[in-house]
């Protein structure tokens, strides 16, 4: 039974690494056609698009009333975002620059949108349902923000297409992104037997198995993205997922079922996704491009992450 789940988990991530390969292609043409700024094309759409896997999550374990496992994965989510891949990104393009101001700006409202979450948990000692109407609020407060402000961002994707060619390359989007959501579902399906298998508690799973499997759409856009030379999307997309995850994902979830979970692992996790967001927002503030060094200390930072939670989870 363990082989077969991690055969069949393996063959998941697989086809999620062709689908996401496939849908930036699409992506970028179809940017290209309606002429927007790579930064509110990975906000708009891949933002929302790759948060569906934590969202499906999220609303499934809520109508099971075991929204803790939402709460674990969403925050594992934000720490794998911030620090694994943005840092694999940085690596593979040997470094990412950072061409617009506003990127900077919104790195630091991610900071303060990701705190949220955990500011109204202190406050209630859960997340009620007003808890997630304010959630929702904020997710909804942002998403106009950016709207409003997409001029701002000058850099256009420059991959061109004609108008008679836009109904069959919408059509492979639409194609790759259900490819990819199903294939995510499938690899958080299996990787939840194989916690199973291995004996693991729910939390550590939220965390970190279902977490990962997660955020792999993200991995492979943010990583396909940078290679390609739209680091700017690459960006977008990464601080867009973590305020999606934290507002629209936990806020649905709590409206559905209140989120509660165990005090420590919440704090001492809580706690360390918002260092390392104030963390990944000082990178970008401080220069115009994230350097292999800042790529390697996030990863370090993630791997840290992992043993201090196995121990406190140990004790």
């Amino acid at each position: 039974m363990l082989i077969t789940n991690l055969i069949v988990f393996l063959i998941a991530c697989i086809v999620l690494v062709i689908s996401g390969n496939l849908l930036v292609k699409t992506l970028t043409k179809i940017a290209a056609f309606l002429k927007l700024s790579e930064f509110v094309v990975g906000f708009i759409i891949m933002a929302f698009a790759t948060s569906i896997p934590e969202l499906f999550v999220g609303i499934t374990s809520a109508l099971a009333k075991n929204s803790a496992l939402a709460l674990g994965n969403v925050i594992g989510a934000n720490i794998i975002n911030l620090t694994l891949v943005i840092g694999i990104a940085i690596l593979l393009g040997r470094g990412i620059k950072i061409e617009s101001k506003k990127t900077k700006t919104d790195a630091l409202y991610m900071v303060f949108i990701a705190s949220l979450p955990m500011v109204l948990m202190i406050i209630g000692n859960s997340l009620s349902r007003i808890d997630g109407i304010i959630l929702l609020a904020a997710f909804v407060i942002y998403a106009r923000r950016i709207l409003r402000q997409k001029r701002l961002f000058k850099k256009e994707v420059e991959d061109g297409i004609k108008r008679r060619d836009i109904i069959l390359t919408t059509i492979l989007f639409v194609f790759s992104l259900a490819l990819l959501f199903l294939s995510a579902r499938f690899v958080v399906g299996y990787a939840t037997l194989l916690s199973v298998d291995l004996a693991l508690p729910p939390i550590i799973v939220g965390l970190f198995i279902i977490s990962i499997g997660t955020t792999l759409p993200e991995l492979t856009f943010g990583s396909r993205a940078v290679l390609a030379g739209h680091s700017e999307m690459a960006l977008g997309n990464l601080i867009g997922s973590v305020i999606v995850n934290s507002t629209l994902v936990l806020g649905i979830t709590a409206i559905i079922f209140p989120i509660t979970a165990n005090i420590l692992l919440f704090s001492v996790s809580a706690i360390f996704m918002v260092v390392v967001a104030f963390l990944f927002a000082t990178f970008v503030e401080s220069g115009n491009k994230l350097y292999v060094k800042e790529g390697i200390s996030l990863i370090l930072l993630y791997i840290f992450f992992v043993i201090i939670e196995f121990y406190i989870n140990t004790i």
